[in-house]
């Protein structure tokens, strides 16, 4: 069975997020969506928060599970039997950092792939931390992210 693990902060899921998970399903028996904890990147919900925003939105998707983790992504990788890394590329602004990123993920464990996936262009310029500010300012997101992930900003940002 080819697994591969699909990481990132979710903070929170887009419907860009659910596009490039839609793709890796296809290509993949299993794929993990694994949620960073991340301090560094202060996210605004929690990790189980986050968890529980997506958990709904890959009900449908019978090959996906989800979970969060600390510490290195390849290790994590190697813990799960994932053969491949899923990174989403809405830009060429991400490829730098991306770029990077799967060179020292190769250089620590080298068994295990990166890949690249664009989303629909119609997410291309779509961020998580784009859509707080908008939901922040008390904007509309309801384009950006899946229904029960809206009620969830507009919670967090009605004073």
């Amino acid at each position: 069975m080819r697994h591969c693990i699909y990481p990132g902060t979710f903070d929170p899921v887009t419907y860009g997020h659910l596009d490039v998970l839609e793709r890796a399903a296809r290509l993949f028996d299993q794929v993990t969506v694994a949620i960073a904890h991340n301090p560094g990147k202060a996210p605004h919900f929690t990790a189980e928060q986050r968890l529980a925003m997506l958990r709904p939105n890959i009900a449908k998707l019978t090959n996906v599970t989800a979970t969060a983790f600390d510490g290195l992504l390849v290790d994590f990788a190697q813990q799960q039997g994932a053969v491949a890394i899923i990174r989403g590329l809405r830009a060429l602004s991400d490829f730098e950092f991306e770029f990077n990123m799967a060179l020292m993920n190769r250089h620590l464990k080298p068994t295990i792939e990166t890949i690249f996936v664009m989303p629909k262009e119609l997410y291309s310029y779509t961020s998580s931390n784009l859509v707080k500010q908008v939901a922040k300012y008390g904007g509309d997101v309801s384009h950006f992210v899946p229904p029960n992930v809206a009620g969830e900003l507009k919670k967090a940002f009605t004073p």
